[in-house]
């Protein structure tokens, strides 16, 4: 399904990186280190970050993705470690990641409950979890996102799931997005900055 979405000469979600994770950046809320980005596609995010200096890795389970991502990445003169791999069977390590990116990174709730077990420990001490989601609200903006509400994230989904990390921001708003052809217009999400500490 997501290589015959991916196979088109236009970046389906854009070439600029989403706006929360530009905004973190820029505000240096990203510590520097190795970031992994999860369900990366095209490459607009790590692609981003690669050029803000970051030691990028980046996992989607489209081989199609993956290949117009490294087009992008060459473009832009910047190095990712591209992977493809399905998210449920994808080891995230152990204290090997400065930053997590999770960018509209929507999962079958097994699938995202398993990833989100295994996440604070593959985070360095102090390590981010970055992510934005569409809440189950944004099914009447029907603006983006998948169609069924139990692949939705909430500011309860990621607290429940995530106990472990401290939650330095999360907040769930309204927001104009514009990312490509697949994201537009008003949407629902929930943002959140969660940290592993010690």
């Amino acid at each position: 399904m997501w290589d015959d979405r991916y196979q088109v000469d236009t970046y389906i979600y854009g070439k600029e990186p989403n706006d929360f994770l530009r905004e973190s950046v820029q505000h240096q809320y990203l510590p520097l280190g190795p970031v992994l980005c999860l369900a990366d596609g095209e490459g607009r995010n790590s692609v981003y970050l690669a050029k803000c200096g970051y030691d990028v890795t980046a996992v989607d389970l489209s081989a199609v993705a993956i290949e117009k991502a490294r087009r992008f990445a060459a473009e832009n003169h910047v190095a990712v470690n591209f992977i493809q791999a399905d998210l449920d069977e994808f080891d995230l390590g152990m204290a090997q990641w400065q930053a997590i990116v999770a960018v509209f990174c929507h999962l079958p709730p097994v699938v995202r409950q398993k990833l989100h077990q295994s996440l604070p420990s593959s985070l360095k001490t102090n390590g981010i979890y970055l992510v934005e989601g569409y809440t189950p609200e944004q099914l009447k903006y029907r603006t983006g996102g998948p169609p069924e509400v139990e692949m939705m994230l909430s500011r309860q989904v990621l607290m429940q799931e995530l106990p472990t990390l401290s939650p330095w921001y999360i907040e769930e708003k309204e927001r104009e997005i514009y990312e490509g052809v697949m994201h537009r217009g008003k949407s629902h999400v929930v943002q959140a900055i969660m940290k592993h500490t010690p």
